[in-house]
């Protein structure tokens, strides 16, 4: 332990002025005696007063020995006076004294002649309570040894905030020695820290007192430049006896250890939350493309600078897995990228969403797929950049932008590899390590499973749409006494494709049946039972049944399929009557907006709906006038969460008043007005006016 005062500059100030006294001094308690040549008491002080009980009055002029020495040690003393006095040499040793109140007092003693101008000799004495002196030699030796040896770094600071004093631990932590610490004030000693924070800390101890405790900090010091230190430090300010300020004290432990303990429960902790956080925020929807991009959102910025999640095409395509190992090149499509910087050179170097790449076996993203194991780069070098990036191009963008570590984890659910995820750092120093492959592989595999749900709904969803669209006309039929137009308008949201349907049937004596159906259910088997009612309805049809005796059939029909349900609207329309025969099963009421008038919902008898069974089924007549126009609609188009229907009926009704709209224009509006993308019910439409019959001559159906 080094400190200023061994062989460094004074504590006091540096110009050599006065400095206070200290207080150590005081609390020896040391006493001064002069004695002349004859042994008398020549001087007093207030200090020997104190130890040893006689005023100046009652001592000055009496004979020291007589005094103070008991007799069996006065022949003793005597001598051991003459020997300072004859120039001996000086005399210092603990001797028994007789206090005033008659106590024996063990003192320790300093004696040593001295000489004034004229030559006279005395004999100065300066003497301390032996106990008082042992304690503090004991106290002194206690804390030098405790703050030499002890594993904590201490160091004492004056006033102005320069080292006095550090101990070896200390050093050592600084990587600094003594003398280059000693004498400099903290700011010269330690640029290394934040030694403006550490100055205003040691600035408020020294104002008001109070320590400031265990002070959490972390940087590099000399002693190991390259690696992030902790420490624990305290300021406490120093006091002599009477209250002067010497200076601040502060103690400096190493607390690293403890600190990478604790930032590995935090990033294990982060982790579970990121775990946690993943497990709601992925797979939210069954649609491929949401799922994609919830997985890279959860991963940026907390796993990665930069994300994508690449699909196999083949898996788009419903296929089975590629297989690269031949030597081929793998198809992938990019689904999503996440950033924590959109400016960040990397994204731009990234696949395209949507857009197909082709990656032979030496990439490392097919590597990843066809070894179905992780594939780590903790440190990228030039030579990764081609295995990493899509072409020269991408590779440059990616060294620019500051790509310096990689990883890629296989999405695999249920035994089948259906891409990977790809992890880029640029701005995050850090490199992948271990424990984010364990992490990275956690959330994939988490991800993997909805991205393959939302695939299999996606494909459950397109055949359901393909075979509903293969059951439905394909083109507006030209009807005698008609004009036709129609909508269907599949589900919003993913996986809802449903039973919907509308049919257009010619028949016998130029008449036409207008059909409107929904199955309850989505999906293909309601897509499935669709088609089964619909092509019964066209049997039917051909039997010219009344539209009642029709939806009695039907329901037979529904009754004896797997607890199908659905509701249906079937008109008759006669054009050389100018009437239309109608019936409905629990279906919504069509509108019929006749020339001229405003539209109205036709009150006709609900009905069950089919599959309910046994329930009796009415018909109603309607006459047509040239120009009326009947619209009917699936429940689809009126419905919804947000509003009653009986105000979206008065909506539909409003959007039906303006006359002679096209109606193509017509079924636009009405979709456009009515529908949101993400309704979770398909719709369709049916809209048809009546047109003059031709006839022979050119006479129409209204001139007879």
């Amino acid at each position: 332990m080094r400190e200023i005062g061994e062989s460094g500059p004074d504590l006091g100030h540096a110009g050599g002025g006065p400095v206070e006294p200290g207080g150590l001094l005081d609390v020896l308690g040391v006493a001064a005696v002069v004695l002349d040549a004859d042994g008398r008491i020549a001087l007093w002080s207030p200090q020997a007063e104190a130890l040893f009980g006689y005023t100046a009055k009652e001592a000055l002029g009496e004979f020291a020995a007589r005094l103070l020495v008991d007799e069996q040690h006065l022949n003793l003393v005597i001598s051991l006076f003459a020997r300072v006095m004859t120039g001996g040499g000086p005399w210092s040793g603990a001797f028994p004294v007789r206090h005033k109140d008659g106590r024996t007092l063990l003192a320790e003693f300093r004696n040593m002649r001295l000489e004034d101008e004229r030559g006279a000799l005395y004999a100065l004495g300066i003497a301390s309570d032996r106990a008082t002196l042992r304690r503090v030699e004991r106290d002194l030796a206690l804390s030098g040894r405790l703050v030499s040896q002890s594993p904590i770094g201490l160091g004492v600071m004056d006033t102005d905030l320069r080292y006095v004093l550090v101990n070896p631990a200390l050093e050592r932590i600084n990587g600094l020695s003594a003398d280059q610490h000693l004498g400099r004030h903290v700011s010269e000693a330690v640029p290394f820290l934040d030694t403006g924070s550490i100055e205003s800390a040691m600035r408020g101890v020294l104002a008001d007192g109070a320590p400031l405790l265990n002070q959490f900090t972390v940087g590099r010091t000399p002693a190991d430049p390259g690696t992030d230190h902790a420490w624990s430090v305290s300021y406490y300010r120093l006091e002599d006896a009477g209250g002067r300020v010497l200076g601040v004290a502060t103690s400096v432990v190493d607390v690293t250890e403890q600190h990478r303990a604790a930032s590995q429960v935090a990033q294990a902790r982060a982790r579970l939350a990121l775990i946690a956080d993943a497990s709601v925020r992925i797979g939210t929807t069954l649609d491929l493309g949401t799922t994609a991009r919830e997985l890279a959102d959860v991963a940026v910025p907390a796993l990665a600078d930069v994300a994508a999640v690449d699909i196999l095409d083949t898996v788009l395509d419903g296929g089975r897995e590629a297989d690269a190992s031949a030597g081929g090149a793998l198809g992938f499509r990019a689904l999503a990228v996440a950033s924590s910087h959109p400016d960040d050179g990397a994204v731009c170097a990234a696949d395209p969403v949507g857009e197909l790449a082709a990656y032979g076996p030496d990439r490392l993203v097919t590597q990843c797929v066809t070894t179905r194991r992780p594939v780590l780069v903790s440190h990228v070098r030039s030579r990764d950049f081609p295995r990493i990036a899509r072409d020269p191009e991408a590779a440059a963008r990616l060294a620019a932008a500051g790509l310096h570590s990689y990883l890629a984890v296989p999405l695999t659910a249920r035994g089948e590899v259906l891409g990977a995820l790809d992890l880029k750092r640029t701005r995050n120093q850090l490199p992948f390590d271990h424990d984010d492959v364990v992490l990275a592989g956690e959330l994939a595999a988490r991800a993997a499973v909805c991205i393959d749900n939302a695939r299999g709904y996606q494909t459950q969803r397109h055949a359901a749409l393909a075979l509903q669209r293969h059951l439905l006309p394909h083109a507006p039929p030209h009807q005698p006494g008609l004009e036709i137009a129609y909508r269907y308008q599949p589900a919003g949201a993913v996986g809802e494709a449903g039973g919907d349907w509308f049919d257009v049937i010619p028949l016998a004596d130029d008449k036409t049946a207008l059909v409107v159906g929904d199955v309850m259910g989505h999906g293909i088997n309601a897509a499935a039972t669709m088609g089964q009612l619909r092509t019964a309805a066209r049997t039917l049809a051909d039997l010219a049944l009344d539209p009642a005796e029709v939806l009695t059939h039907l329901d037979r029909l529904t009754t004896g399929l797997d607890e199908a349900m659905a509701t249906c609207v079937y008109a008759v329309h006669d054009p050389r009557h100018l009437r239309c025969r109608i019936a409905t099963a629990g279906h919504l009421p069509p509108v019929l907006a006749r020339f001229g008038q405003v539209p109205e919902l036709l009150d006709l008898p609900t009905g069950a709906p089919l599959g309910v069974g046994g329930v009796p089924f009415e018909a109603v007549t309607l006459g047509l006038g040239i120009g009326d126009q009947l619209t009917l609609y699936t429940d689809g188009l009126v419905e919804t969460h947000h509003q009653d229907i009986d105000t979206r009926l008065r909506t539909l009704l409003d959007l039906l008043t303006t006359p002679h709209r096209p109606l193509e224009a017509t079924c636009d509006l009405l979709l456009n007005a009515l529908r949101n993308p993400h309704d979770p019910d398909d719709v369709a439409l049916l809209i048809a006016r009546t047109r003059p019959l031709p006839v022979p001559g050119g006479i129409d159906a209204r001139a007879r």
